[in-house]
């Protein structure tokens, strides 16, 4: 998969994103999995292997691309924070609830982080949101009660509250949004690079903390599976990235559904996991929305783009 970013230059900038971000959706699927193979582990002790080990392939692209030191220059540092802390709790709760939830669930789930953002992105950055895309957002949240039904439904959600598989991956996937939000604000002085070592680092120091309290020393192959995770997250954080620098997130951001297909696929084939028929209703209820709101703000932009030319054309 890492591979792809080294070639480039083979590809169409399109397609090279296109096949990055494809590769990312196929490295994050991997990864939940391997979690699952490793067993059962405190959350922190996950999150270390994850994040400890996903900054192998951080660094070593960064090396390779032309130095460490010029890849993690930043000139916003508590944006870094805000983000990497915002992304670290995000962590927590889709780990939390992986442990309690099957692939397929978790990934339908995490599936609301892009409605999550449009509420976001009207209040915080004071986006103007139009009727459309208000009615998928509704639409997306009717989605959710779907999903929602195999695991006691919306009353016993706020029974559970947190305790819940279902709540723990809804909160994940709001935090999600608030990283969103958050790199929009950083992109415009950012490296990608620095972005993911910040995110990587803080996660690792933080969860890191924690294995004085929770530790549960792994077998030798319980071990191994959390540190193919971690690889996998790093190269899958570096397609992700790296994917936005050669198409328009607005081409790339439909291909984000493809990880329904990997989770299905190695839920039912690696890990036995049956999907629930009303979760996978619900997630293509979600998914519908989402097209809709990408397709919705692909048009805006186009049009936007257009009517700038227009303007050009009338001012020569």
């Amino acid at each position: 998969m890492l591979a792809l970013a080294l070639n480039i230059k083979v590809m169409s900038p399109t397609s090279t994103g296109i096949a990055l971000k494809l590769s990312n959706t196929l490295a994050f699927a991997l990864m939940y999995a391997a979690i699952k193979l490793a067993g059962t582990f405190p959350v922190g002790e996950v999150i270390f292997f994850r994040s400890a080990f996903a900054l192998i392939p951080v660094l070593a692209f960064a090396v390779w691309s032309g130095g460490v030191r010029e890849g993690i220059i930043t000139q916003r540092p508590l944006f870094h924070v805000l983000r990497s802390m915002a992304g670290l709790a995000g962590m927590f709760l889709n780990f939390a609830a992986l442990a309690r939830l099957p692939l397929a669930d978790i990934t339908g789930f995490s599936f609301v982080a892009p409605i999550f953002a449009v509420v976001l992105a009207t209040i915080m950055l004071h986006e103007r949101a139009s009727v459309e895309r208000w009615i998928a957002v509704t639409a997306g949240f009717s989605g959710v009660l779907l999903m929602l039904q195999p695991h006691g439904g919306v009353l016993h959600l706020m029974r559970a509250g947190f305790t819940s598989g279902a709540g723990l991956a809804l909160m994940g996937a709001l935090l999600s949004a608030f990283v969103v939000v958050f790199i929009r604000q950083m992109s415009a002085t950012e490296r990608s690079e620095a972005i993911v070592f910040y995110f990587m680092l803080t996660c690792a120091v933080v969860s890191g903390a924690t294995l004085f309290w929770h530790w549960t020393t792994p077998t030798w192959s319980a071990a191994g599976w959390l540190v193919l995770a971690g690889i996998l997250g790093g190269i899958g954080q570096l397609c992700m990235t790296f994917s936005y620098r050669h198409a328009a997130p607005s081409l790339l951001a439909p291909f984000d559904y493809v990880a329904m297909v990997w989770a299905a696929a190695l839920g039912y084939f690696v890990l036995g996991e049956v999907p629930q028929p009303l979760v996978m209703l619900g997630a293509a209820v979600v998914i519908a929305a989402g097209l809709f709101i990408i397709w919705r703000e692909r048009r805006r932009h186009l049009a936007s783009a257009d009517a700038a030319e227009m303007a050009i054309q009338v001012s020569e």
